[in-house]
């Protein structure tokens, strides 16, 4: 008769406590600030392009080979709004292959790749699972904006920071050429 009252206890005691379980889809757990979700490609707002150049180097690290990238020549390189040479035209990541493993973060010289929060990609198409260039685009706008995301290196990537530079170096080589000028 003890051990009975014991398991009552016990039982009475866990109908009080909160419950550990959500019950998904309705409810969501919070996702923890560290979590790494799937890969999102970043937006640059300064020039209003992606920061993804295209340059393959994500594609060829990858070592579940589940991205794909073309890439090609940038418009707005030759207005002067750029710095950019190339532009990704298409990108796609199965993220069905996807191991979260975060080396394409890794190797992007161009901040152009950052692994999101985003984790709910499921759908019940075989190729659902596939996401394109502008789906990885609006998981990366979603990203920056939800995190304050800041560029690991501004003045190499941020257009508008690199082009002023580009600028101020212009003009810099402009007043030495001219004081050469000058002393002849």
């Amino acid at each position: 008769m003890l051990s009975g009252l014991k398991g009552l206890l016990i039982t009475i005691r866990w109908l009080f406590r909160k419950p550990v379980t959500a019950h998904y889809p309705k409810q969501h757990l919070p996702v923890q600030e560290r979590y790494m979700g799937f890969p999102s490609l970043l937006w640059d707002v300064t020039a209003d392009e992606p920061f993804c150049t295209g340059c393959m180097v994500c594609v060829r690290e990858c070592p579940t080979q589940c991205m794909t990238a073309v890439m090609h020549d940038n418009p707005k390189f030759t207005d002067g709004t750029s710095h950019r040479r190339k532009i990704i035209e298409m990108f796609e990541i199965n993220l069905n292959r996807c191991i979260l493993c975060g080396i394409c973060v890794d190797v992007c010289a161009f901040d152009a790749i950052e692994m999101s929060h985003e984790h709910e990609l499921s759908s019940y198409a075989r190729n659902g699972a596939r996401a394109d260039l502008q789906e990885l685009l609006k998981i990366g706008i979603a990203f920056q904006e939800k995190t304050n995301w800041q560029p690991v290196s501004p003045e190499r990537n941020v257009a508008e920071i690199a082009l002023s530079k580009k600028a101020a170096a212009a003009q810099a080589r402009g007043a030495t050429a001219e004081s050469s000028k000058d002393e002849e």
